[in-house]
């Protein structure tokens, strides 16, 4: 088993969902209660697109309306500073924004201090069979970047100079062990990958995955393509028997052969959360050894188990 004393040098962070609309942020702070004695390197703060939704009338005939689930990025991230001692990382998303809106939230941000984002292109609307960008926004990642690069340099989105610059952004990117669901192949991928990293960003952090073989491998091919930024794997341990056939089909990766055979023989949720954080310290302990930088957690569902594995590492 690792111990705290042999790996200090690899980091802890997580990731957080804002509360949605109306629920208010205890359950956000008492996430990060849960977490914070870990010395995590900092929080990454999601970011949601508002979704169109169907209302049914008396008439029987429907109203399409704008519903957005989880707003609050900024201000949470904000409530997160003013509570406490760690640095926060929001989600920048091209998805459901136009670059008028992502240039108010970099003015915002850059407003309450915050000088790092993680650039996403996101995820498509429930009601689209592929990506679309909405009206005056951005279809691609890389297009984000050109504009975060252009703020940076001090030029608005219509073209005019910014007075007061201040400090510029630094990002971070996402990247995908198993290839991302829209990628033709492997290689396509790391050819945007490496795009992203042309075009600054400083790290990537990983889509989750649950066979460290096909991080390994993926580090091995994005370093012979000519990746050389800080490649950070992102684990998220099962917590219910629901997510072994949900898990794949959602975030479009593959269960390990043996992770399935033992799952298959889990009888109840507490059975499958207790196999989550067994396989999630193997992963860790793997990853470890090999010296990675940071080890980044997906905590939706999963915060207990999270420290359980935490308390073992941090």
């Amino acid at each position: 088993m690792a111990s705290k004393e042999q790996n200090p040098k690899t980091r802890f962070s997580f990731e957080v969902l804002p509360p949605l609309k109306g629920t208010g942020t205890e359950s956000l702070f008492r996430t990060i209660d849960t977490l914070k004695e870990f010395n995590p390197l900092h929080i990454n703060i999601t970011t949601h697109r508002s979704e169109y939704v169907y209302d049914e009338q008396e008439d029987g005939s429907f109203t399409r309306k704008r519903l957005r689930r989880r707003p609050g990025t900024i201000a949470v991230a904000s409530a997160i500073m003013n509570k406490y001692d760690i640095k926060v990382v929001p989600h920048v998303v091209c998805s459901g924004f136009t670059k008028e809106d992502t240039e108010y939230m970099l003015l915002d941000l850059q407003f309450l201090g915050i000088h790092e984002v993680l650039a996403l292109r996101g995820d498509k609307a429930k009601d689209e069979s592929r990506f679309q960008a909405v009206r005056g926004g951005h279809s691609h990642t890389t297009d984000l970047l050109r504009q975060i690069n252009a703020f940076n340099a001090g030029t608005f989105v219509d073209g005019t100079p910014i007075k007061h610059v201040g400090e510029p952004f630094t990002f971070g990117v996402a990247c995908y062990p198993e290839k991302h669901e829209e990628s033709p192949n492997p290689d396509s991928d790391l050819r945007y990958l490496k795009k992203k990293q042309d075009l600054g960003a400083k790290y990537a952090i990983c889509q989750m995955f649950f066979d460290n073989q096909k991080y390994f491998s993926f580090v091995e091919r994005a370093r012979k393509a000519g990746v050389t930024i800080p490649i950070i794997p992102a684990l998220k341990p099962m917590a219910k028997m629901s997510q072994i056939t949900q898990v794949p089909k959602t975030f479009h990766l593959d269960i390990p052969k043996e992770l399935a055979d033992e799952a298959a023989r889990c009888k109840t949720d507490e059975d499958v959360k207790q196999l989550g954080i067994e396989w999630s310290i193997s992963q860790c302990e793997e990853l470890i050894a090999h010296g990675v930088p940071c080890i980044h957690f997906y905590t939706m569902s999963a915060v207990d188990s999270i420290r359980q594995i935490a308390e073992r590492f941090w």
